[in-house]
């Protein structure tokens, strides 16, 4: 490993508390969804620099954002990947745990998308129907009721009479949270239940997040691999995956369409597809000049060349940012994020 000279005196702390040098190589950890990106990244970055490969691991939007925030120091992460934004409960772990500065670094566009087994009936989704199919409480009647629905027909007439059967992202993976926001928040907001659950008492926040619990709603804490395989053994069931995924497994996957739109990079870049979400990375500033090859790494991730509309992560399926620019200038600044609104 090389020695290199530490610039933040509280990475000097940690470093001496080892008793090791810094390593020489980035670490990455977080989101399933960003994964495959930033390991494009690295790889290219391992070919193109004299800096050796960065180790990208999964885990989980939250498990790498709480791994970030551990503290500072060689025996901690660099960077981690997130589908969803980070939140104050995080920032307030970081802080405590030394890490006073993070950068919040957007490197595009993804879309959740519910697919089906290839050879299956088509589905026209909304967020109502999502809601109505796998929520533990639906409204019948103008009543509060446990769901009953058995089939997406019970939910809605013009769906094929097919057994309501749902794998969807565990409730560590940031695709979980935009779900719930995107899909469940607002299914229940349209479909009445929020207010039923409000009329009756309850607390409609937590009553709207309630999941079936008897197997129509099934979490899945891998990533969108073991989702597919799922569907493969289970020829009725819709999977909840991001674009990208479903763009390398067309051959496999029946994609539906979400309040009368159909998932692309399009309609994702238009805003017209209901279900988008940001993709971030969060980066150690006191790490940056530290550890070997992070400085030029981030900068390289969100380069034209790699994060661009012609790059490789938009032929994987990334949907570029049309304010990288933006982005790249802040990168270049090193701007740690300001405080969450």
């Amino acid at each position: 490993m090389k020695t290199v000279m530490l610039t933040s005196a509280l990475a000097i702390a940690a470093l001496s508390a080892t008793g090791a040098s810094a390593r020489d190589q980035v670490q990455i950890s977080g989101s399933s969804t960003v994964l495959p990106y930033a390991t494009i990244v690295a790889e290219a970055f391992g070919e193109n620099f004299d800096f050796p490969t960065p180790v990208v691991e999964g885990g989980g939007s939250g498990a790498g954002r709480k791994k970030l925030c551990e503290g500072v120091g060689e025996n901690t992460i660099d960077i981690a990947n997130s589908s969803s934004r980070i939140k104050q409960s995080d920032i307030d772990n970081c802080a405590a745990n030394g890490v006073d500065a993070v950068m919040e670094v957007r490197i595009g566009y993804d879309g959740i998308v519910f697919a089906s087994e290839i050879d299956g009936p088509e589905f026209a989704f909304t967020p109502t129907d999502w809601y109505n199919a796998i929520a533990a409480k639906v409204v019948k009647d103008g009543a509060v009721v446990a769901n009953p629905n058995k089939t997406w027909a019970d939910v809605n007439a013009a769906l094929p009479a097919q057994d309501i059967l749902t794998f969807v992202p565990g409730t560590k993976h940031g695709t979980r949270e935009v779900f719930d926001v995107k899909v469940i928040e607002a299914g229940c907001e349209a479909s009445g239940a929020a207010e039923a659950f409000k009329a009756a008492g309850l607390d409609a926040g937590k009553e709207c997040l309630a999941l079936r619990t008897d197997g129509a709603s099934v979490d899945i804490d891998g990533d969108y691999t073991e989702t597919l395989s799922r569907l493969a053994a289970n020829k009725n069931a819709i999977g909840v995956f991001g674009l990208s995924f479903y763009e390398n497994n067309t051959d496999k996957l029946r994609v539906a369409t979400m309040s009368g739109v159909l998932p692309s990079t399009e309609t994702i870049a238009s805003g017209t597809y209901p279900v988008s979400r940001p993709l971030y990375f969060y980066v150690k500033n006191a790490h940056m000049g530290v550890i070997p090859g992070l400085r030029e790494f981030v900068n390289f991730f969100v380069s034209d060349d790699m994060a661009g509309p012609d790059g490789p992560l938009a032929a994987y399926g990334l949907v570029s940012d049309p304010e990288l620019a933006a982005t790249q200038a802040m990168v270049e600044a090193e701007t740690p994020m300001a405080p969450l609104k």
